[in-house]
């Protein structure tokens, strides 16, 4: 059976219908446009209309491409306690996994009081993989977060960001290259420090080369301001996906001193996200969720 295409005017409400998360938000989702004047780009940039993929089969994931309108979308749970999660699908930089590594990520961040930030942000890549425009949207998305914090019922200093994949590394750039700005401030919209409070990375791609998967790439530098780390990953992960950059990204933390938390799990390949397999992996938001406890996160603060 062939795959449909939904046009622009049809992915917003399918993609907040997907997780069904209102059940646990206090108020419809909201959405933002990252760039009101457009999104930063080339002039020789020309992507087809956004369309969300359903998938072909029950192991096949909900795919958004073709992203030129970046977004954030808020998801209130019943009762905030004042943190906030910028989270990040996965794709390659090809697509968004806007399900399973989106919206019903946001539904579980919500059971924990946690107001969910989904970035939708411009995908596939302009010139190369990884490219500068998910990075531009990812330090948008924060000072955006952190203007509307009042607004949402946020502590502007309990602000992190979760990714996968590709979304992972997105996350792991957007905390160690925060205030490296390729596009012009808006004082209305951006902050001057654009660098998260504390990262979820899971199983972060493109941290490690295709050759050399046991050496982090010169990007991957950690300073004594990274933020508190917390890692997941499965042991049987391959190539640039593989569970050795988690391993190296914890001790470069390790060296430094810095909070850090590593999970890596004998099995669960890649891509797993918030599937249930039965196998220990997917009790990794449970582990994710004690390490939030621990960190004080998940204590009710006034925003």
């Amino acid at each position: 059976m062939k795959s449909f295409r939904l046009p622009l005017r049809f992915v917003l409400p399918a993609v907040v219908l997907l997780g069904s998360i209102c059940a646990a938000s206090a108020a419809a989702p909201v959405s933002l446009n990252l760039w009101p004047q457009g999104a930063p780009e080339k002039p020789d940039v020309h992507i087809e209309a956004e369309t969300l993929i359903p998938p072909k089969t029950d192991k096949d994931v909900v795919r958004l491409t073709n992203v030129t309108i970046p977004t954030l979308t808020v998801y209130r749970p019943e009762k905030p306690n004042g943190t906030a999660v910028i989270v990040c699908p996965g794709g390659g930089y090809s697509i968004l996994a806007i399900e399973h590594e989106g919206t019903q990520v946001c539904e579980w961040l919500n059971s924990l009081g946690v107001t969910a930030v989904l970035l939708k942000y411009r995908v596939p890549v302009r010139d190369k993989t990884p490219g500068y425009e998910p990075l531009q949207d990812a330090q948008r998305a924060i000072g955006l977060v952190r203007k509307h914090a009042g607004e949402w019922g946020i502590s502007p200093g309990r602000v992190g960001i979760l990714g996968f994949s590709a979304g992972g590394h997105l996350a792991v750039m957007a905390a160690l290259h925060a205030n490296e700005r390729t596009y012009t401030q808006d004082p209305a919209l951006d902050v001057e420090d654009a660098t998260p409070n504390f990262l979820i990375p899971v199983y972060p791609a493109y941290l490690v080369g295709k050759e050399d998967t046991l050496t982090l790439l010169p990007a991957v530098k950690v300073t004594e301001k990274s933020p508190a780390v917390c890692l997941v990953h499965a042991h049987d992960d391959k190539g640039q996906t593989s569970a050795s950059a988690s391993a190296l990204l914890y001790l470069e933390y390790k060296k430094l001193g810095l909070p850090a938390e590593l999970h890596i799990y004998s099995k669960g390949g890649h891509g797993f996200g918030m599937r249930k397999s039965g196998t220990p992996v997917s009790e990794w938001p449970q582990r994710v969720g004690e390490w939030l406890q621990a960190m004080g996160l998940l204590t009710p603060v006034a925003p």
